[in-house]
């Protein structure tokens, strides 16, 4: 039976090196997965003369009959994961992993047990790699349209420190943060996007039904009409017409250009720039940037990733193109040796209360704690603004919505009594 030597960890995170006996190398990895230990390398030392093998042997090393990781990455081919599934695995991951489980045997039991189809494809995928001898880490790494680079960092980092299921934690805890900070922000949209529509759909209505119903029946009663209410007219009769229409079609051909335009890597620049201006949207997206910055960089400097690599990987998470230039104008004047807080002091993009909270934490050698601090105090900022935008816009939008009403029934009132007036006149 051919014999095999690994290096290993085990469950305390102490480095194992000895041999093993096994029919093939995927059986000894299966064999150090369910003694608890995490390997780092297997390597066949000596393929001893096996004796004639027996059914009983030949049993132990047929494959087994086409197993649920393997079924599970064909429907890979069409139910392919997504990066929604990267905290589910990694909650579902956690909770093996800390009953006991190696990180290589709990994929392979949610490969088995998950029902989900995207996700059981995913954990079938992971198992295939960690089977064939690869770490959880780089078994990771081949789906990056699930992971980000700085998460398979991470996970190299637990890995190499012993401490896989405090990085998990850690993990679980910073994707957690970021998924209830979009579902404020969808959350507070969503009722000024109802707002827009029901008020569209009634301005629609009065100047597209109401309003030449209302043409027909004032010309057929004769007189002279208010100015309102020609106003009105003539806009419904506009937007009726073909200019009407042409103009609906350029506005739709102008939106999708301009989306089509920030596509683009100037454009995208250049509508950040915008928004940083306007007086709602540039306080909110400075906020967002101090939050994504802070709880990033505490997450990877806590798990032992390098200040250098922490800082690149966290400008990958600042979504505005002008803070993403910035932050790295000042990563590169850290790289050179200049304190985080004072490169970044350069750029002219944080607040100047964050950057005294960070030098005082590099000052003390708490740099982590203070980012902890900062990511704590911009969450409840980032939540206040929330709420006080979505007061603002719906409070505007009820507001147009009132006065365009009003005017309109003005617009009609004053008619009827135009012509009220008239027939009195004339009789």
């Amino acid at each position: 039976m051919p014999r095999f030597s690994y290096t290993a960890r085990d469950r305390a995170g102490k480095s194992v090196a000895a041999d093993l006996e096994a029919p093939s190398r995927k059986d000894a990895l299966r064999l150090l997965g369910a003694r608890g230990l995490q390997v780092v390398s297997v390597t066949e030392s000596a393929a001893a003369p096996a004796p004639k093998k027996s059914r009983s042997s030949a049993a132990t090393e047929k494959p087994a009959a086409p197993s649920a990781p393997t079924r599970a990455s064909r429907r890979g081919a069409t139910q392919a994961p997504t990066r929604r599934e990267c905290l589910p695995f990694l909650e579902a991951l956690y909770d093996l992993a800390t009953s006991g489980l190696s990180a290589g045997e709990a994929v392979r039991l949610l490969s088995v047990r998950i029902k989900e189809p995207r996700l059981r494809a995913l954990c079938g995928g992971i198992w295939e790699r960690i089977s064939e001898g690869a770490p959880l880490s780089r078994a990771m790494a081949a789906f990056p349209e699930v992971f980000d680079p700085s998460i398979t960092n991470l996970i190299q980092a637990g890995e190499a420190t012993g401490s896989l299921n405090e990085t998990l934690a850690r993990m679980i805890t910073h994707l957690t943060e970021q998924r209830e900070l979009r579902r404020q922000l969808l959350t507070a949209l969503a009722y000024p996007i109802f707002m827009v529509t029901v008020a569209g759909g009634v301005i629609l209505f009065f100047l597209l039904f109401l309003l030449p119903r209302l043409k027909t029946l004032l010309t057929s009663l004769g007189g002279k009409m208010p100015a309102s209410t020609t106003i009105l007219i003539n806009l419904s009769s506009y937007a009726l017409s073909i200019y009407g229409v042409a103009t609906l079609v350029g506005l739709v051909v102008g939106l999708v250009s301009f989306i089509g335009w920030r596509q683009t890597a100037a454009g995208r620049a250049a509508t950040d720039g915008w928004l940083l201006k306007l007086p709602l949207t540039g306080p909110f997206i400075v906020s967002q940037t101090v939050l994504a910055f802070s709880q990033t960089l505490s997450v990877l400097l806590e798990n032992g990733i390098t200040a250098a690599e922490a800082l690149r990987m966290t400008e990958k998470q600042i979504e505005n193109t002008v803070h993403r230039e910035a932050f790295k104008t000042a990563t590169g004047r850290v790289l050179e040796g200049e304190a985080l807080s004072l490169a970044l002091g350069r750029t002219g993009v944080f607040p100047e209360l964050v950057l005294d909270r960070l030098a005082v934490g590099e000052n003390t050698g708490n740099v982590v704690p203070s980012l902890k601090q900062i990511a704590t105090a911009y969450q409840k900022q980032i939540s206040n603004q929330l709420n006080m935008f979505t007061k603002v816009i719906a409070s505007g939008v009820l507001m147009a919505v009132f006065i365009f009403v009003g005017f309109i029934a003005f617009a009609i009132v004053s008619a009827v009594f135009q012509v009220s007036s008239s027939f009195k006149m004339g009789g």
